[in-house]
């Protein structure tokens, strides 16, 4: 009987290996068979994938990092997608996100990099750096007790040096005009604030200005204290400047909208094929429900404030003026990876309240055709005529009943052509050439202690109209090697002014002070103070011919 057992023992383990084998085959036919087509082939493709990496690791005539040639695909796989789905590396990543968060941890300086040294131009007021005495015009010349001078400096590095965890130590030793030998400072790291508003201040006894770099995570708190800075001046209209501005955070967008519309408006809504629609729409809250509003716009305007624009413009709450935005419509959804890197995938498309998409048209694993756009715009004249200006999308209509189209960015209510006419080929070379930068850089260089005496822009232009800094900039262009061409000198004479008295104003007072001083002579600022002085904010179907788009074949 013990002999039977022992025989029958033998057979349970084939028994249950058999029957393991039947249970995979069964559930595998069976899993093909529901799952569906979709699933396999993405299954299949990505298993392709391994085995490729698999294979030229093991079998290549070389010697191959794996990783790098993953890091080096990733990019390309994206750019299959849409123009908007894109990589970035561990390194890169939180760099790429410091702007929108509003914040990063360093010392707290600006710098600029000339002659393989980094030079101090502006201190973060109530950093670690203004707190140690460190001064604008120093030149670091060593960090950590290490020299900083040479090849060596560079942006990247620098910022790599200088920024760190908030808390830690860095020694940096300067190089001061009117000091023998270098100073040191030992500066603690701090939070570094980073604001996405460049300028708010009156234009005039009635009218509020705020330009808005970009939308980040600070971005509706600082525009609740612009606004209650122009309150107290009295401000009975609003000029919002997204001019510049490429994007940000959507919800950034949102809560400022949401300040200027009435209760349960829509501003905005998502949609994808995997992201189902989800409204986004006004709460009734806002303070400044009645106040006539403004919105600058141009083809650098993208994302977020083309959202801002859009609400604006869609429910008739106020007027666009300036030239026809960016036209990105696609939502990104950033995706961490453990080593740090990340992604960000685009997962929906957003619309404007009167439903259309204003993303411009792209062809996938095309990305420099789209990145050219913008040169393609100006070569067919956009940017001077508005029968110029290809907007072929789908027709939309607004709350009152005015037409708009999708397919290509934000039509203003009231197109600026930009002004070219003072440009030559002149004034051309010695912006291309970095020359203008560089003279603006080594005159406030050498004359920081007589140009720290003026403390707004009117004053320190004045000062600059007397020394004739311009003419000091034209014979130093002609040591460089800008052979002088007096007729286009003088052609571009203005141009030359606001570039160089504007870059010195820049390099020795406040980011307001510089906005205020370009704004004087700007052709679209001064547009909208026409129509606001013409009480022209409030959108009417009269303003129909505005928005209607242009035969494209012209």
């Amino acid at each position: 009987m013990s002999n039977n057992v022992n025989r029958n023992n033998r057979w349970v383990p084939i028994i249950i290996a058999v029957s393991v084998i039947a249970g995979i085959i069964i559930g595998t036919f069976f899993a093909n068979r529901f799952a569906g087509n979709r699933l396999n082939i993405i299954n299949t493709s990505s298993n392709k994938l391994n085995d490729l990496l698999h294979i030229i690791d093991d079998q290549y005539v070389d010697t191959i990092n794996i990783a790098n040639i993953v890091e080096q695909s990733m990019p390309k796989i994206l750019e299959e997608l849409d123009p908007h789905s894109t990589y970035i590396k561990a390194k890169d990543a939180q760099a790429a996100n410091e702007d929108l968060k509003g914040s990063f941890s360093g010392i707290g300086v600006q710098f600029v990099i000339r002659e393989d040294t980094v030079r101090v131009t502006g201190i973060i007021k109530g950093g670690p750096s203004e707190k140690v005495g460190l001064l604008a015009g120093d030149k670091i010349v060593a960090v950590d007790d290490e020299p900083y001078v040479g090849k060596i400096v560079t942006n990247e590095e620098t910022m790599r040096r200088l920024k760190g965890e908030k808390g830690t130590e860095v020694k940096i030793s300067v190089q001061r005009y009117g000091h023998k030998e270098p100073l040191s400072f030992t500066i603690v790291r701090g939070d570094i604030p980073l604001k996405s508003i460049d300028a708010t201040y009156m234009i005039n006894k009635d009218l509020g200005y705020v330009k808005i770099k970009n939308f980040g995570e600070t971005t509706y708190a600082e525009l609740l204290i612009a606004l209650a800075e122009l309150e107290v001046e009295g401000f009975k209209g609003l000029i919002i400047d997204l001019r510049g501005n490429g994007g940000g955070y959507l919800s950034a967008a949102i809560q400022m909208i949401n300040e200027f519309l009435p209760k349960d408006r829509l501003i905005v809504y998502t949609q994808g094929r995997r992201s189902r629609r989800e409204e986004f729409r006004s709460d009734g809250r806002g303070s400044y429900q009645n106040l006539p509003v403004i919105v600058l716009i141009d083809e650098t305007s993208a994302s977020a404030s083309e959202i801002f624009s859009g609400a604006i413009q869609d429910n008739d709450r106020g007027i666009i003026v300036g030239r026809r935005s960016f036209g990105k419509g696609l939502v990104q959804q950033p995706i961490e990876f453990s080593d740090g890197s990340l992604i960000h995938l685009t997962i929906a498309r957003y619309y404007t309240p009167s439903g259309r998409c204003i993303q411009k048209p792209y062809v996938k694993g095309q990305p420099k055709e789209y990145e050219m756009d913008l040169v393609t715009r100006y070569e067919r004249g956009e940017f001077f005529h508005q029968d110029s200006i290809h907007q072929t999308g789908e027709a939309y209509t607004t709350s009152i009943g005015r037409t708009v189209y999708g397919g290509g960015g934000i039509m203003p209510d009231y197109f600026v052509a930009e002004d070219t006419s003072a440009i030559t080929p002149y004034y051309t070379e010695c912006a291309v050439k970095g020359t203008i930068a560089q003279f603006c850089f080594e005159y406030t260089d050498n004359n920081r202690e007589q140009l720290n005496a003026f403390k707004n822009a009117a004053e320190l232009e004045k000062h600059l109209r007397k020394q004739k800094v311009v003419d000091q900039f034209i014979r130093y262009a002609d040591k460089k090697g800008i052979k002088r061409r007096n007729n286009m000198i003088l052609k571009s004479q203005h141009l030359f002014e606001q570039a160089v008295y504007g870059s010195i104003i820049y390099n020795m007072l406040e980011m307001n002070d510089y906005v205020q001083y370009l704004n004087h002579d700007d052709t679209t600022l001064k547009k909208a103070i026409e129509l606001f002085k013409a009480k022209k904010t409030k959108p009417t179907l009269d303003d129909q011919t505005r928005n209607k788009t242009p035969n494209a074949d012209a």
